[in-house]
């Protein structure tokens, strides 16, 4: 039983290159190319009358980019495949892609097995990214995840905070421990730090402070 090839559109402003994939594509069997396009609006055209499988999409070409034309073949055919091969590895370029609904990105110095596993990825429905790519996507979804959370007053406590923020929306100091099942000392010993390492010297003063910051607004009444 024969497989039906991997059809392809390739969108690049760059001869060379088309003629390269062109060349790759020929070259094995179970790709194949039908048709070329050097620009957005041209790739728009070509992907609306071909219905391609697999869009090899630049990003940077003369007037529409690659980016604004994969986001209108995506908008009449969502079935299509877009997978960016750009010359830009840079971070914003890279999450603008995938924001646009591209499959995957790999650079134009990827090797000819990259390329070729690359678009049989997408075509089966897959996302795949050049290792370096992916190695950097990895790394910035692992930065963002353990990054702490930037503190309003880093120089309190958790427990402070949360007791400035209640101090700010207007409860007592026996309020407060009632709230967080403290002791009423507890509580008092808490406010004192509180005071002494925002430098203030009355409730009034920590208040301002707190709301000046965002804290004390009424949901935590």
């Amino acid at each position: 039983m024969s497989v039906e090839p991997i059809r392809v559109l390739i969108a690049d402003d760059h001869p060379l290159f088309r003629d390269g994939m062109h060349g790759l594509l020929a070259s094995v069997p179970d790709t194949e190319v039908v048709g070329e396009a050097a620009g957005g609006a041209e790739a728009i055209q070509a992907a609306a009358s071909l219905q391609p499988d697999v869009v090899l999409m630049d990003i940077r070409m003369p007037g529409m980019n690659g980016l604004q034309a994969m986001r209108q073949i995506l908008h009449t055919s969502p079935h299509i495949a877009v997978l960016v091969v750009s010359m830009l590895e840079d971070d914003d370029s890279i999450f603008a892609a995938m924001r646009a609904g591209a499959r995957g990105y790999v650079p134009k110095g990827a090797n000819q097995a990259e390329m070729l596993r690359a678009i049989r990825a997408v075509a089966n429905g897959e996302a795949i990214f050049g290792p370096g790519i992916a190695q950097r996507l990895l790394s910035f979804f692992s930065a963002a995840q353990s990054a702490p959370a930037r503190r309003i007053f880093p120089e309190l406590t958790e427990r402070e905070t949360e007791i400035l923020a209640l101090i700010a929306a207007g409860h007592t100091n026996a309020s407060i421990a009632e709230r967080l099942v403290l002791s009423l000392k507890t509580v008092r010993n808490h406010v004192s730090n509180i005071f002494s390492k925002l430098q203030v010297t009355d409730r009034a003063q920590a208040v301002l402070r707190a709301r000046e910051a965002g804290l004390g607004s009424s949901n935590q009444d």
